[in-house]
Parts: structure tokens; sequence; C-alpha cells
């Protein structure tokens, strides 16, 4: 199964390398676009303001054009934090998307993606409870998922940080990131054998 794996806002660092290799070592083929021409924010703020200024057309053009070579193989679209939402929004406009693996994040959900999401297995994992992502705004999210026919599983973490997978940031949480990844990767291999 070839895995499109996007980095968050603070950039291609190497935990996003090392999320990469355990989906690798189920046999997985894993691709790592930059989206952030090598920068790699010290911080949150830092990250955002670079989304910014790259602004979310050109990012998610850039993640278009990652993930297009591979498409018509029928992928699983990944992503940590900011990498969710733009893994979010290209898995639910991709007819032949195999699965959608967030990462401490979601987006919004556009009405004409809801039509096309149908039957697409989807797998969160995010820190409970997360600034980022609310508990309103999950139960809101999860119901237009499962409205729009996705298969969808949530996992919380609590007491976890935003970025709990990320050994380089105050976020980390060894605990909850030891049982976060079989269960992500078991996702990923259900979804290649099915």
């Amino acid at each position: 199964m070839t895995v499109v794996l996007f980095h968050s806002a603070y950039g291609l660092r190497p935990a996003v390398h090392a999320a990469a290799e355990l989906l690798r070592s189920s046999g997985h083929e894993v691709i790592v676009p930059d989206l952030f021409d090598g920068q790699t924010p010290e911080t949150m703020e830092e990250g955002r303001a670079l989304r910014d200024e790259l602004g979310n057309d050109e990012l998610l053009k850039r993640a278009v054009t990652a993930a297009a070579p591979y498409s018509d193989r029928g992928i699983v679209y990944a992503g940590l934090s900011l990498g969710a939402a733009l893994a979010q929004n290209l898995a639910l406009g991709d007819d032949k998307a195999r699965g959608l693996l967030l990462l401490h994040g979601t987006s919004d959900i556009a009405d004409e993606a809801v039509a096309a999401s149908g039957d697409l297995p989807v797998q969160l994992h995010v820190a409970d409870p997360d600034p980022f992502e609310t508990h309103d705004w999950l139960n809101a999210w999860y119901l237009r998922m499962q409205r729009a026919g996705a298969d969808v599983e949530v996992y919380r973490y609590p007491g976890a940080g935003h970025l709990f997978t990320d050994p380089e940031l105050d976020d980390y949480d060894p605990e909850a990131a030891e049982s976060m990844w079989p269960v992500a990767t078991a996702f990923v291999d259900e979804v290649a054998a099915g």
C-alpha cells in the first residue's frame, strides 16, 4: 500500500520521518512530501505564520502535486495536524482513495467532498483535550463524516499534548505515542488487505 504522509506546521522534521519508517516497517511504501521547501519552524506560531504566508490554496496545490503520481494506485492519505487537514481534503476529493489516517488534526468538510467520501475508512488519533480539536468540533466533524458514509474510528489520548508523537516537542507523550502507533499501523495494514 502506498501512503502519502503530510507533515505538520513544524515542517518535515525527524518525527515525520520516524512515522514514515514505522509504516514502512509493515511493508508499505510511504511518501513524505516537503510542503515547506525545507523550512522547519521552531514554534507552532512560526509554523502557522509560514502556513499563512504560503496560503491554504498553495499548500493544497503542493499536496495535490505531491500525491498525484501515486493516486492511480489508490492510496492512503495521512497527515499530522496541519498535514492531517490537507490529507483529509485530498482523500475526500479522490474517489480512488483507499483510506485516511488523521494524526492530531482534522479539517472542515466541503459539501462536494461529503458526496464523494462514502465507504472511506477513516481513523483519527487526537489528544483529549486538544486546543485545536475541541470536543464540540470533533463531535460535529464525526457526525458529518458518518452522514457522508465514511467508516470513522476516533481514538482519544487523555492528557496528551497536541502533537504527542513528536519527541522533540513539549507535547510529546511517550505512552500515548506508543499505544497509538500499533493501532495506526494496523489500520493501514487492514486497508491494504481489504
